[in-house]
């Protein structure tokens, strides 16, 4: 999967790594695509074959990494859903990052790509396996 026209030059190291920490992290089940605008990892059709309900027909997201014009985002669909994991991350986020965190409800902003708690994203990964997601996921959809 080539990256580099994803993201420019300036950040493509810091982005190259983000992903393979998620690549290494990723609880087995998860499937990696790319659309064009950024590296996602979603679960496959095969897996939970009701996909996502906003896009019929399309896998269930989970995670995104995706260059913006100031910022790489780390979408994280499971801190949107899970409140405990979300109090954690914000937690050892304040532990081990000098810098203030840059967070929308899913989307958590890199501004500073030299700053990237790559060891925080692996242990962020980790913490849900596919079947907690599809089981988060459903009950959120009532």
């Amino acid at each position: 999967m080539d990256v580099t026209t994803l993201v420019d030059e300036e950040r493509l190291d810091s982005f190259i790594h983000l992903i393979e920490v998620i690549d290494d992290h990723l609880p087995e089940g998860f499937e990696k695509t790319t659309d064009g605008q950024g590296v996602h990892y979603v679960v496959p059709l095969d897996r939970y074959p009701s996909g996502y309900h906003v896009t019929p027909g399309t896998p269930l997201p989970f995670i995104s990494v995706i260059a913006q014009k100031r910022h790489v985002g780390l979408y994280h669909m499971g801190i949107y859903s899970d409140p405990e994991l979300l109090a954690w991350f914000e937690q050892e986020y304040a532990n081990r990052v000098p810098t203030k965190l840059d967070m929308g409800k899913s989307c958590i902003r890199f501004n500073n790509v030299k700053r990237i708690p790559f060891d925080l994203v692996g242990e962020l990964v980790e913490k849900m396996t596919v079947e907690q997601w599809i089981q988060r996921y459903e009950r959120s959809r009532g």
